[in-house]
């Protein structure tokens, strides 16, 4: 499926959440496969999915740059080119829940505010949990974003997160270009009119 042609493409930025939970999670979505404990991400990580969304071929580049949030920031240059964003904290780490409006902040510094986002709450399956779904649901309104918890364990939510926002994407995408086509075409007509006055004389 690597050499489909695809209808859309689109690249995917993950920040905040634990190392081990975020890598769990794409990696049920990319691989359908999950483990427990993962090594922590070096520097950056990236996957590549192709789906089939809609009778349309979406190709998502998923990048994680838990390497370099341990630091608290992250290059400007991973916002270069995103469509998608997904917010994530870890269900048992309240430090990571709190982290999720540092990255808020970062987005507008970085890159364009206006770039669809989602929420997202990991390891729902957990026992141990420090913050509830109604913690995560508050904060997602705040920002007015839409709000999953997940489980890579259990599956719960995994593709219905990526579903959600490739949509936006596309809806997103598909507005651009027609307001570029809406631009050229009014570009063509103003160089008709100053055509055709010089065709008057």
């Amino acid at each position: 499926m690597s050499s489909q042609k695809y209808n859309y493409l689109f690249k995917i930025l993950l920040l905040g959440g634990s190392s081990d939970g975020k890598k769990a999670f794409v990696l049920r979505f990319t691989d359908d496969s999950f483990t427990a404990n993962h090594l922590s991400t070096i520097s950056i990580d990236f996957k590549v999915k192709i789906i089939n969304f809609e009778n349309k071929i979406v190709k998502l580049g998923i990048i994680d740059t838990a390497g370099e949030e341990r630091f608290g920031r992250i290059s400007k240059s991973y916002f270069k080119g995103v469509n998608g964003i997904i917010l994530m904290y870890d269900v048992t780490e309240q430090n990571s829940f709190k982290d999720v409006r540092s990255w808020m902040k970062q987005i507008p510094e970085h890159g364009d505010n206006s770039v669809r986002k989602v929420l997202v709450g990991l390891n729902c399956d957990k026992p141990d949990r420090v913050v509830s779904e109604e913690e995560g649901k508050k904060l997602a309104e705040e920002y007015n974003i839409v709000f999953f918890e997940t489980s890579a364990k259990t599956n719960k939510n995994v593709s219905e997160v990526f579903n959600y926002l490739v949509k936006e994407m596309i809806i997103e995408k598909d507005r651009e270009e027609l307001k570029k086509i809406e631009k050229e075409k009014e570009s063509f007509r103003e160089k008709m009119n100053i055509l055709m006055k010089y065709i008057s004389f």
